[in-house]
């Protein structure tokens, strides 16, 4: 009787460390994904940033091809190392369940922020907030309808791009490790990465910008190919993050435990 309740203790507090483990990479995930969309309206020039003037380099015929991103590239590698290691310890199930609850968040923020968008600003709110710094004439409300309001061709975009990259990442990952079983973390991080931010990369700009906006398909391959040099090389660059991160869940956890949760994992019996 008493070793049925130890063991009863025992998985109420494995359950219990697994659902925390859950909410918090979860939590990590939502806010990164959520926020990138929000501020990928911004395009930021990476060699500015660093200090240089830009390339100016030529690519597919004379479309001038610079170090251009959107603010949202410089968070999205923690949604690839979050993902991986849902990956690792929920299986594809644990990353779909959280893709699409993601999804959805992502569409009830532009809903609401269409609706707040519309709404008729205070007079007081558009006086106090002009002139700006250096004198001109600035309308706030202009101002914050341009940067919120993104168009439907963005949005659908955005919400393809997120679904299709994270459902092949998965799909990726797990095959890999059905190769490399619990090793070769990077391996499986990395090919994943590789694979499904090309997709990600590519369908966002295709379908925000060529198939409901006015570009060329040579303007959405050359800034499609920064994003995705950016996105992989950083990537690459953050595996020791994914490695600390397996460290201190698996001290969280425990050996055990640890092994066990990877174990369905990779095998889909999660609860999840």
């Amino acid at each position: 009787m008493e070793t049925n309740k130890q063991q009863l203790e025992s998985e109420k507090a494995f359950q219990s460390k697994k659902t925390n483990l859950f909410i918090i990479l979860a939590g990590i995930f939502l806010t990164n994904a959520i926020l990138a969309e929000i501020i990928g309206v911004k395009i930021f020039s990476g060699e500015q940033t660093l200090g240089f003037q830009p390339v100016n380099w030529k690519i597919f015929g004379d479309y001038v091809l610079d170090f251009n991103l959107t603010a949202g590239a410089v968070i999205w590698p923690v949604v690839f190392i979050t993902t991986d290691i849902i990956n690792e310890y929920f299986g594809k199930k644990g990353v779909r369940k959280i893709s699409f609850i993601t999804a959805i968040l992502i569409a009830y923020v532009f809903l609401v922020i269409s609706i707040v968008t519309v709404l008729p600003p205070a007079s007081f709110w558009l006086e106090v907030n002009t002139p700006d710094p250096e004198g001109n004439n600035f309308n706030i409300n202009y101002a914050f309808n341009t940067i919120f309001r993104q168009g439907l061709g963005i949005i659908i975009g955005s919400l393809t791009a997120f679904l299709l990259g994270q459902l092949i990442d998965v799909f990726v990952f797990q095959k890999l490790r059905a190769v490399t079983g619990p090793r070769m973390i990077w391996l499986r991080a990395t090919g994943s990465t590789l694979v499904s931010q090309m997709i990600d990369s590519f369908v966002v700009l295709g379908i925000a910008f060529y198939v409901f906006g006015n570009w060329s398909i040579a303007q959405v391959a050359s800034v499609g190919i920064i994003n995705y040099v950016y996105k992989f090389s950083v990537a690459i660059m953050l595996t020791p993050l994914l490695y600390l991160g397996h460290y201190l869940i698996d001290r969280y956890l425990g050996k055990e435990a640890a092994e066990k949760m990877t174990k369905e994992a990779s095998s889909d019996t999660s609860f999840l």
